[in-house]
Order: structure tokens, then sequence, then C-alpha cells
């Protein structure tokens, strides 16, 4: 029997060589020792890797549970069940052999994380961009070396991905680094931003010619491979019958809500008083200031009910997207948990181009209408991510508090709960039309959920999967379309935030009816928000003791 070493020495090697090997996501997390080095995916690098988390997952097995503190056994299973999801994605998955937009969006990501945040001065931040982008032609090197086959929708949205590399590196970066007057740091940028480019568009260039008249690989993961990720990543132990069915359910009574909510604004089909809702909606060019009213609405509501605690924190910036990231209605980038000096969150919102055909702007703000834009504001921020990440700072565990192991149905979960945690709370003053709009974005995530199973482990093709988005949860053709797709490459994380809601209701009435006599709202998210970034299970075992139960049913 070998000795046990200290858990905490473990827990910091583990995150050590994580942050090491994805320096972007460690610059996210609030850590910028590797703020210089750009990801690196080439077959050695991650065969590599592959081994380093066997190693952990031997050194893991041989620390004794027994003499640990209660919260370090929860979090030795959340890191056991994460070093063996990595080696699953890894071995068994490949998606490293068959998506380039993994590629794509580790760029993206590592820059953005030198533009979008104040972390550091600016020449400092440019310094270490400089050195991301000559290292951008290995990337691109190990992503045509890797990538054998993949499906033709694949390349579709790798190719958008690719173009929003290029999208960054030639308008955002000069952008984000205009005030700057040191002339040997913003020759260096141009220079190195200009062979970076170069690689991007010969890549852009192979998957058109090259990649894309081959890709026939399957869009499917099939049964035993997506359940399998599910439990690994999530927890969630439940086939793909019962999770079809659970959604089936919770699509049916939202759909009959819906009904009733827009029989209120209309009379009657309720299509019809969704698409009179959807009119409701910013001017272009108001998009930002609108937003930002909101965000202060929001935050004075949750100020004055009192429903989860607000901590005092630098406040959010609402902002126009960057030109990267023009392809999302909206995006939040908080400060790093671990960040020493925190700077304020950033919220994207993305107006219509004024340059757009007047149709294809109005279209734009209609997708931005205002029960939707409350919707979306409560989930990126007040109470949603934004908020869960300054509650995040607080919280004692390492495990439970690194964005790199966070479950993906909590953190999604949680802001999507928000969405109707607020309404229930009593936001908008009984407003028929905010209601629509949350209930809308059920409807969406419940579909999700449904073409998600049906499409991985059955035969639905993405029209079918289309159809269901526009005939079940009432959108346009258009997006349905693009959900539909969406269901092809994000799999499990696509589901995670409709299933995360639904995990959450379960965790508060359970909670609930455990103290029924002394049940406090606000107690009960801060005591939720104070675990971390656990999985479900993680988060009713500290909750109830280890009599934790179903965390979906």
């Amino acid at each position: 029997m070998h000795p046990s070493e200290p858990f905490p020495q473990f827990v910091e090697d583990y995150l050590a060589h994580l942050y090491e090997f994805f320096p972007g996501q460690a610059s996210q997390d609030g850590i910028h020792r590797h703020d210089d080095v750009l990801e690196n995916f080439s077959r050695l690098a991650i065969e590599t890797h592959i081994r380093a988390l066997g190693g952990f997952s031997r050194r893991l097995q041989h620390i004794d549970a027994a003499p640990l503190q209660p919260g370090e056994r929860i979090d030795r299973r959340i890191l056991a069940a994460a070093i063996e999801s990595r080696m699953y994605e890894l071995e068994t998955l490949g998606t490293w052999t068959r998506s380039s937009q993994l590629y794509a969006a580790a760029l993206v990501g590592s820059l953005a994380g030198q533009t979008l945040s104040d972390h550091a001065p600016a020449v400092e931040r440019a310094r270490r961009v400089v050195s991301k982008l000559r290292q951008t032609p290995r990337l691109v090197d190990a992503a045509r070396d890797n990538i054998a086959e993949c499906s033709g929708l694949s390349v579709k949205v790798s190719l958008e991905a690719w173009r929003s590399a290029a999208t960054l590196i030639e308008v955002d970066l000069p952008r984000a680094f205009s005030d700057l007057d040191d002339l040997h740091i913003l020759g260096d940028l141009a220079d190195a931003s200009s062979e970076a480019s170069e690689a991007v568009a010969a890549y852009v260039r192979y998957l058109e010619s090259d990649l894309a008249p081959r890709a026939k690989a399957s869009i499917r993961l099939g049964r035993e491979v997506f359940e399998r990720k599910l439990q690994l990543e999530e927890g969630i132990a439940l086939d793909a019958e019962r999770l079809l069915a659970i959604a089936s359910r919770e699509l049916d009574e939202v759909q009959e809500e819906f009904r009733s909510v827009a029989g209120r604004l209309n009379g009657g089909d309720p299509i019809a008083a969704w698409r009179k809702a959807q009119e409701q909606h910013p001017d272009p060019g108001q998009l930002v200031p609108v937003v930002q009213q909101q965000v202060e609405d929001l935050s004075a509501f949750l100020e004055r009910q009192g429903v989860v605690s607000l901590p005092a924190s630098d406040r959010i910036v609402v902002a126009a997207s960057p030109a990267s990231r023009r392809s999302s209605l909206s995006s939040v980038r908080p400060p790093g948990p671990f960040e020493s000096r925190p700077g304020a969150g950033r919220y994207h919102v993305t107006d219509a181009d004024r340059r757009w055909p007047q149709e294809r702007q109005a279209q734009h703000m209609r997708d931005l209408n205002l029960p939707r834009l409350w919707s979306l504001s409560i989930n990126k921020v007040y109470p949603g991510r934004y908020l869960q990440s300054q509650h995040l700072r607080r919280v004692e565990s390492k495990v439970r508090k690194s964005t790199l192991l966070a479950s993906m149905s909590f953190v999604k979960g949680w802001a999507h709960y928000g969405e109707q945690m607020m309404v229930e709370a009593g936001f908008g003053h009984g407003d028929a039309a905010i209601r629509l709009g949350q209930l809308a974005e059920s409807l969406v995530g419940l579909a999700r959920v449904v073409v998600a199973v049906r499409l991985h482990c059955d035969d639905l093709s993405v029209e079918q999967g289309m159809r269901i988005f526009r005939d079940e949860a009432y959108l346009e053709e258009r997006v349905a379309r693009q959900e539909a797709e969406r269901a092809t490459f994000d799999d499990t994380a696509y589901l995670a935030g409709s299933l995360g809601r639904l995990m959450m209701l379960k965790l508060r009435r359970d909670y609930k009816s455990k103290e029924p006599g002394t049940f406090s709202i606000r107690t009960f998210h801060d005591t939720v928000l104070a675990h971390g970034n656990a999985p479900f299970w993680a988060h009713r075992d500290l909750l109830f003791d280890n009599a934790s139960g179903a965390v979906l049913e």
C-alpha cells in the first residue's frame, strides 16, 4: 500500500498541471503565470497530457478518504470524476481529432483573455499577445495534423469559428491596444498579427478546399457514449429514455403555461402573441443603454427583495460586443475567481449593424426583443452568471472554485433557474410579456434536451430537429435550424442549462421540505452559491449530509 500524500498538495499539483496545459482558461480563472503561452495541442503534447492524467488518477486512488474532512471527501470524488471525464474525452470521444472548432476556440479564448480584461497594464498584456500570436502557426499546424475526419456540419461550424479568430486578430486587437504609444510593441504586434492572420487564412482555405469535400463522419455520439459522457461530466446517471421522458413532460407543462400567458396578451394564438411581443425591442443603436438600465433595475430589485446576497464588487460594464463576438447575441466575462485584484466584469450585447439592410436590422432586433432581453440580462448578470462569479470568489475549496473543474449543469443551470426564480419573486410586477419571454427561453432549453437525446441516441435528423424547435419552441425557422445544428457539436453541454434548471428546482424543493418552518430563499441561495461550481450530487451531499437522493426525476 502506497503512503497517502496530503490531499491539498494533490489539488495544487493537479490544478498546476491543468493551468499549464490550458493557459487561456488559467487566465480566465485569474491565474496569470502562463499568460504568454498559447495552448499546445500537438499530438505529442496531448499524449503527454493523457499520461499525466493517468498518473494523477493513480495518485488520487492512493489517497485514503477516511481521514479527510467531509468537504475534502466530496472534493476527492469531484476530482476523480473530472479526471476520468477528461481521459474519456481524450481517449474515447477524441474531439481533438474530429473538431477544428476546438482549436479556434482555444485561440480566441486565449487572446480575448488579454484584451477583455484589465488585470495587467496594457503594455504588458500587449507583449503577451505578441507571444501568443507568434505561437498561432503551431496551433494551426496541430489542427491540420490531428483532424483526420469530421462531419460536414463540423467543418461549417469550424469555419465560422476560425473566421471569428481572424476578426479578433485583425480588428479587435488593434482596437484593444489603440491607446498604446510604445512604437516597439506596436511594431511587434503588427508583425505577429500579420503572421498569425496568414496562418489562419491558409487554414480556412484548407478547410474549404481539402477537408470539407471529404467530411463524411457521423454527427452522432451514439447512445452509450452520450449517456456515459453525461454521467462523467455532470453526474447524471439516467438513461436516454428517462431523460427524454422528463424533458417531454416538462415541455408539455411549459407549453401549457405559455399558451395561458399568451392568452392574456393576445386572447388566442400563442405564436401570434409571441410574434407580437417580439416587436417590442430597442431601436438599432440603442441596445447598450437599454440593457444598462435593465442591469441597474435587476440589481435594485435584488437589493429590495433580498432573495440572494449581492457581494460588494466593482460594477459590471455593459458594452457592444467586439467584432469577433458578434455571432452571439450576448456574452459575459466576469473576473476570475482567483484574481488578486479583480476589475469590472463585462457584459457584451450585439446591436444591429447600421450598414445592414433594413430587414436584416429589424430581424436582428426582433431576436433581441425586450421580453427576451430581460431573460438574457437575468441569465448573464443578476442573479445569473456574473453574480454567481462574485460568490465564487468567497469559496474556500479550490476544487469547487476553479472554473476548469466547474459543473456546466450547475453553472448554466443556476443562470436558467434565475430566469424563473426572478419572475416567481415578483420581478416585473406580473408583466405577462416578461413571463412569456422567460417561458420562451425554457421552451428552447427543453427542446434542446429532446433534440440532443434523440439526435445522438436515436436517428433524429437535423431537419427533424429544426422542426421540433420551430413547432414546439416557436422559433423562426432560421433560428430553429441554427439550434438543431448546434446539437451536433455541443452535445451534452448543449442541454446542461435546462437540466441544471430542473435539478436546481428539485434541490430547492427538497431543501424546503427538510426545514419547512424555517426555510429562507435567501439562505438557500447563499448556501448553494457558497458551495461553488460543484455538480448537483455534491451540492446535495453538502446540504443533506450525504442523504442526497436523486438529482433529477
